[in-house]
């Protein structure tokens, strides 16, 4: 496993300054609020952009637990140097695996759009259809109650 001192030398990570430590934890804590609103809010109409905001509401506590706790801010990398940080850091063995399901997912997404950028024709990459819709529908809500909601209910507490 990388250690937190290899990734400060690589300059993946780095250390937050007093000055710019409020502004991150505020902008962190908004962000993560305003993820996780908007993918309750779009999730009917746009559950791939549900998902997409679940995962970002789950790694920008993450990040927020990072700078508040730790006054580290990830630099380089971002969603798999976070994760390799949390893991090094926090000894949550469940929590890392939701983190690390909350990536997959949002992965699987990137993979999605990067199918349908070389296969434009199909529209059902865009939830066009009303199976793929209800499709990602499902998708969706499994992953904002079984991934984001646990997630956050257990950083919560991690956080100073």
């Amino acid at each position: 496993m990388v250690k937190i001192d290899v990734l400060f030398e690589q300059g993946m990570i780095s250390k937050i300054s007093e000055l710019e430590k409020t502004r991150y934890i505020n902008f962190f804590t908004s962000s993560y609020k305003d993820n996780l609103q908007h993918s309750k809010y779009v999730m009917s109409k746009y559950p791939r952009w549900s998902i997409i905001s679940g995962y970002y509401a789950i790694h920008d506590l993450t990040k927020l637990l990072l700078a508040k706790n730790f006054g580290i801010k990830v630099d380089l990398k971002v969603h798999t140097t976070t994760i390799i940080v949390l893991k090094d850091l926090v000894k949550n063995k469940q929590l890392i695996n939701l983190l690390d399901k909350g990536h997959k997912e949002f992965l699987s997404l990137a993979n999605d759009l990067a199918d349908a950028k070389r296969e434009r024709v199909k529209a059902q990459y865009y939830t066009g259809s009303e199976f793929m819709h209800r499709q990602y529908l499902s998708r969706a809500k499994e992953f904002h109650e079984s991934i984001v909601l646990p997630y956050i209910e257990r950083m919560k507490p991690l956080i100073k």
